[in-house]
């Protein structure tokens, strides 16, 4: 494995076990809590990420086993969101970092260990994968902030969960548990605490044995069919360039051979 550092101060860390490629909100001692540099770093990361061919999961967690991360951190507001000018700013460092890693080419599976509030719920809500722990909680309690989430925050909650189901998060401004996380479709999977990192590695390790192109064109194509707007011939057409890849060639004559496929990602 190697890591990008090692240091306390460094706000996200990337780590990489072959194709897989962790990385971590590392905060710990603030439960992970997001400065504009951790959400700056981030984007940056996500856009180095999603160009490199040869990554093909991305796991996405908090430092430690406290927390996700529980969103902004309320102590920066007085210096960098305390009125309008500033939280322009700052909201278009977010924004930039929510479309990184929502338009990461690569899975993304969220590894989500406790808290997992705010903004923290956000980021959470831009994978692929969503696994958290039983003793996970959730919610977006900023109207107790007088804060209004932004197009670009929302966005990504209105499309995992629903318009009504994100409406009656924000409203409510509850916190709830990861069953009711389930029920609302925040989250894909819940398993016991202590197996929340195995399980989301070992689905990290199912996605990076398939075939790369494939993971990139169905994430794609589900963007594209959210989207809404018709599809055109060309793209209805793109369906069918997997059939000239090496990977397909591959997979189909491991499977006539009763022989597990390596695809190469061409």
């Amino acid at each position: 494995m190697t890591e990008n550092a090692t240091s306390a101060d460094t706000p996200i860390l990337t780590e990489r076990d072959g194709p897989i490629v962790t990385v971590t909100l590392n905060r710990p001692e603030k439960l992970n809590a997001l400065t504009v540099d951790a959400w700056r770093l981030l984007g940056d990361t996500f856009l180095a990420l999603s160009a490199d061919d040869d990554v093909r999961c991305v796991v996405l967690r908090g430092a430690g086993e406290k927390s996700f991360s529980p969103g902004n951190d309320i102590s920066e507001f007085e210096t960098s969101r305390s009125n309008t000018v500033q939280a322009r700013t700052y909201g278009a460092i977010m924004r930039r970092t929510i479309e990184a890693v929502g338009q990461c080419r690569h899975p993304v599976v969220a590894q989500i260990h406790g808290i997992c509030v705010g903004g923290g719920m956000e980021i959470a809500s831009l994978a692929d994968v969503r696994i958290c722990g039983t003793g996970s909680r959730f919610g977006v309690p900023i109207k107790n902030l007088g804060l209004v989430m932004s197009y670009s925050e929302l966005s990504p909650l209105v499309r995992l969960v629903g318009p009504d189901v994100a409406l009656g998060i924000l409203l409510e401004g509850t916190i709830f548990g990861a069953d009711e996380a389930l029920r609302l479709g925040v989250v894909t999977r819940v398993v016991p605490d202590d197996q929340v990192a195995a399980e989301a590695m070992a689905t990290a390790r199912r996605i990076a044995a398939g075939a790369p192109l494939v993971a990139r064109w169905h994430k794609k194509f589900v963007r594209r069919i959210i989207n809404g707007a018709p599809l055109t011939d060309a793209e209805r057409d793109e369906a069918f360039d997997c059939f000239d890849t090496e990977d397909f060639r591959t997979g189909y004559r491991a499977f006539l051979a009763k022989q597990t496929p390596q695809f190469n990602g061409r």
